[in-house]
């Protein structure tokens, strides 16, 4: 069964699934942020929401246009510029993605070079093949504990940088799918020493400008256990010149709705826009942007108060887990705490096995990788969800306790390096050949690919990261990994029903 499926999820139709999980009364902890209509009501808004389907227009008289806007729309984005303090904000409505992708064909010239961290988004992988555009790929540190990718340093995007001058920008995603941040400023500044642009997406960190903006009212503490939490400083105040912001994720817009902000004078704001009309609906929905306009009210409204309730919810929770025995909890000097990175392998579970034992108590988590399971908490939590997901693990650990859990052998590790066979990240740090992308293909069992040269990526979801890309060659043990999270029932995009992919001919 496919981990994102429900038990009885099997013949339903979509409607009859999606109202089957509301009546549950779920604990979110997964996109979007606001978490369900709840949030709405509690703030002022639920009457507003209850009329979106009268709401659902098209460019009628006085309704604006989003790829020309003048009035209306133009000034939802004029709030959000005000809001990250940028040069100009567009509104998306198809996902970060569209953001991500006519980003980097406004900086890149067709044919060029982009200096891209491996572990970027598919979207950075889609926007080479619209453009033909060559990447050059920047690798992540990783973190020894988990084996997953963490963050950038500048010193390897200067030499980077500097081994290609041709390179016209630098992209990377900061948050990563787990909160790991990297030193914006500093690549910024190396970046920018050199002539070229920095685009970061920060699709998973909407919310770290709100944080900034009350960093006077919100304690500050590295290991977030001693009074105060460590927020990062969002990218729009680091120097970067384009940030891509999925307020969806974290912030109370509706799922696929997004924000681009421009932060300096380097870009050309003609091509960025252009790209964004070729990328998004010619009939792009006003209900999604309406919520966009909502959620740029509520942070102008209550971002305070919100963002301090949100805070100490988080605060709460890390002093309490900090007592369960054999929990851990991932930490790191520029980690996003709003993600909470949850590993009881001591307790003899792994990730797997504890997203199954806390969606049986009706909480769904966001992401498992690897003995990892990530709560990402947002806007719309409530005190009373981090108190179910603190007595959820609570309640887990007594049981591991009694030997009511089955124990797991890894449990005896001692704090060694968690599996990694399969962790959506795994394998993001090992340096596959990369052999250019072949101009013919032909399908083949995966079974069968190790030495052959991928033509299209390989993309465990989540996180959306390719494992493989276009004109890299596969190793058996990468094809290892991939195969086992086919068999394990993950979602690997590129690789089909039949356990088959595109490689280039042989």
């Amino acid at each position: 069964m496919d981990r994102k499926e429900s038990p009885t999820g099997r013949g339903q139709s979509l409607g009859a699934f999606l109202a089957e999980h509301a009546s549950l009364g779920a604990v979110s902890f997964h996109m979007p942020g606001h978490k369900g209509a709840d949030f709405f009501v509690r703030n002022g808004y639920g009457e507003k929401i209850k009329r979106l389907a009268e709401w659902d227009i098209t460019e009628i008289f006085g309704a604006d246009n989003l790829f020309q806007p003048e009035s209306v729309i133009r000034r939802t984005m004029q709030k959000y510029e005000r809001l990250y303090e940028t040069r100009r904000s567009y509104l998306l409505i198809n996902g970060s993605s569209a953001g991500i992708i006519a980003s980097i064909l406004a900086s890149v010239r067709r044919g060029g070079r982009l200096i891209m961290a491996r572990n970027c988004h598919k979207s950075v992988f889609n926007a080479l093949s619209l453009g033909g555009i060559e990447p050059v790929y920047l690798r992540p540190q990783v973190d020894d504990r988990y084996g997953v990718a963490a963050e950038v340093r500048a010193c390897d995007v200067a030499a980077l940088l500097d081994s290609e001058p041709q390179a016209a920008a630098v992209i990377l995603a900061s948050p990563n799918y787990y909160g790991i941040c990297s030193d914006i400023a500093a690549i910024a500044r190396e970046t920018h020493k050199r002539g070229k642009l920095l685009i970061v997406d920060q699709a998973h960190g909407a919310h770290l400008k709100f944080f900034a903006n009350h960093a006077a009212a919100l304690p500050r503490d590295p290991d977030h256990t001693k009074g105060g939490l460590r927020f990062p400083l969002p990218a729009e105040a680091q120097g970067a010149d384009l940030v891509i912001n999925s307020t969806h994720k974290t912030l109370a817009s509706f799922t696929q709705t997004a924000v681009l902000n421009v932060c300096s004078d380097r870009i050309d704001c003609t091509l960025l826009e252009d790209g964004l009309q070729m990328l998004q609906s010619s009939s792009p929905s006003y209900p999604l942007m309406a919520t966009l306009d909502f959620n740029a009210d509520l942070l102008a409204e209550k971002g305070l108060e919100l963002m301090e309730q949100w805070r100490n919810d988080l605060l709460w929770f890390y002093e309490k887990a900090a007592n369960i025995r054999g929990l851990s909890l991932m930490k790191g000097r520029l980690m996003d705490p709003s993600k909470i990175n949850l590993d009881m392998s001591a307790c003899g579970l792994d990730g797997d096995r504890l997203e199954r034992e806390l969606i049986k108590r009706r909480i769904f988590p966001e992401l498992v990788s690897g003995d990892i399971v990530m709560c990402m908490t947002g806007i719309g939590n409530t005190s009373s969800d981090y108190e179910k997901l603190l007595a959820a693990l609570a309640e887990l650990s007594e049981r591991s306790k009694t030997a009511e859990i089955a124990s797991d052998p890894r449990a005896a590790k001692a704090g060694g390096k968690t599996r990694a066979s399969l962790c959506a990240g795994a394998d993001y740090a090992v340096q596959l050949e990369f052999c250019g992308i072949p101009k013919e293909r032909e399908r083949i069992s995966l079974e069968q690919a190790a030495g052959r040269v991928c033509a299209m990526s390989l993309i465990p979801y989540p996180p959306g990261i390719p494992l493989v890309c276009p004109g890299e060659r596969l190793t058996e043990k990468t094809v290892s990994s991939l195969l086992a999270l086919r068999q394990a029932g993950r979602k690997v995009i590129g690789v089909d029903e039949e356990l088959c992919i595109w490689a280039g001919k042989a």
